[in-house]
């Protein structure tokens, strides 16, 4: 559970900028409007993973933080896969929530939510 939180939260160090979202997802940012999408996004991640990582301390909102982490998780999945292979910068992104989407799982199957 805390790994898929921490998946979720490493994101957020987008916030910083243009090159630290270029180094994190291998694709260039050239447009201003994209870049501010982007940090968006790190932001959006940085609540999801937040929330997920006070649920280990607030037992009574895992289920609900264990969702909206899946929820994430598994469109992005879908998005990324949806027309075809993805690119080899998607693919690790891809990959990441794929152990994110296992630990939540695991975390699940042996009775922590």
């Amino acid at each position: 559970y805390g790994l898929a939180a921490l998946i979720n939260v490493a994101p957020l160090v987008g916030v910083l900028g243009r090159g630290r979202l270029e180094a994190m997802y291998g694709a260039p940012l050239e447009q201003r409007d994209a870049v501010v999408l982007m940090q968006h996004r790190a932001v959006l991640f940085g609540l999801v993973g937040g929330l997920m990582l006070y649920a280990l301390v607030r037992p009574q909102l895992r289920d609900v933080a264990a969702v909206v982490g899946l929820v994430s998780m598994v469109s992005f999945l879908a998005l990324a896969l949806w027309g075809g292979p993805p690119s080899p910068a998607l693919r690790k992104i891809v990959a990441a929530d794929v152990v994110g989407i296992v630990a939540l799982a695991s975390a699940y199957g042996v009775g922590f939510g």
